[in-house]
């Protein structure tokens, strides 16, 4: 119970790592906001979650629409009385390569991945601020914002982006007791991932990975739990790759690891 009777939001929680990440700070006592463009997505987790009561919420919000933003903070401080940690996950993938993103695709990903999670991170730690007791924000980064990678140009940009912007949102917050941390994950087992990686894709990441799986969402939400709790106090403007080795490696091989072909 390391987050007991504290009021989380998750962004993007109806499903995948934002779901997994629900589940575990329910778990440790936090009363939770799933937040989603889907909103029947978003109650029918809030439903699912340990202990599962009217405690738990599930509403509607568009990152990417300020005033949607708005009203979303409006219902959380209405219903919960504030909000004290904030999982900044919502946003959509992308795999195209360089020469073909068309602009719109590019704003697109630009306005949901980035200008999204600034518009959201700056209402929380707003209202954290007036709330004057401090908070948590975790901001869901990515590998692919740390390292160059075939089809990742908008979408690498955008997460490149959220890194930064947490560094700066660490200075800046510090003196309120705002905690902003990064989680970067790598290859992560989702529905996703499932239906979108291919069986070359799947080989090349087992290769490249010195732990030769992909990752479960529930080991990012482990690492939300750390960062979301007391435990995580000192750790500042960082960010954590949960990624299995995939960022430090660098040759490879014996006989886990023959080149994909």
């Amino acid at each position: 119970m390391r987050l007991n009777k504290k009021v989380a939001l998750v962004t993007g929680g109806a499903r995948g790592i934002g779901f997994a990440i629900s589940k575990a700070l329910a778990r440790e006592g936090a009363r939770i906001v799933i937040a989603d463009l889907n909103l029947d997505g978003a109650k029918t987790s809030a439903l699912m979650l340990e202990n599962a009561t009217r405690e738990h919420l599930g509403l509607r919000v568009d990152v990417a629409n300020q005033e949607s933003v708005t009203e979303l903070l409006g219902e959380i401080v209405q219903q919960c009385g504030g909000l004290d940690i904030l999982i900044n996950n919502a946003g959509i993938g992308g795999n195209t390569p360089f020469l073909d993103i068309k602009l719109e695709d590019w704003e697109r990903m630009i306005s949901i991945n980035l200008t999204g999670a600034f518009i959201v991170a700056q209402a929380v730690a707003r209202q954290m601020v007036n709330q004057g007791r401090g908070g948590k924000i975790i901001n869901i980064a990515s590998l692919s914002g740390q390292r160059g990678g075939n089809g990742r140009g908008a979408y690498g940009a955008a997460k490149a982006g959220l890194e930064l912007l947490t560094k700066v949102m660490a200075v800046e917050l510090a003196q309120h007791r705002i905690n902003v941390n990064n989680i970067a994950p790598g290859a992560i087992e989702t529905e996703m991932a499932k239906t979108a990686h291919d069986p070359a894709t799947r080989k090349a990441y087992e290769y490249l990975i010195p732990m030769s799986r992909y990752g479960l969402p529930e080991e990012i939400a482990d690492a939300a739990v750390f960062l979301s709790s007391d435990e995580s106090r000192y750790v500042h403007g960082h960010t954590l790759n949960v990624d299995g080795g995939f960022r430090e490696a660098g040759l490879m091989f014996g006989p886990d690891k023959t080149p994909p072909r």
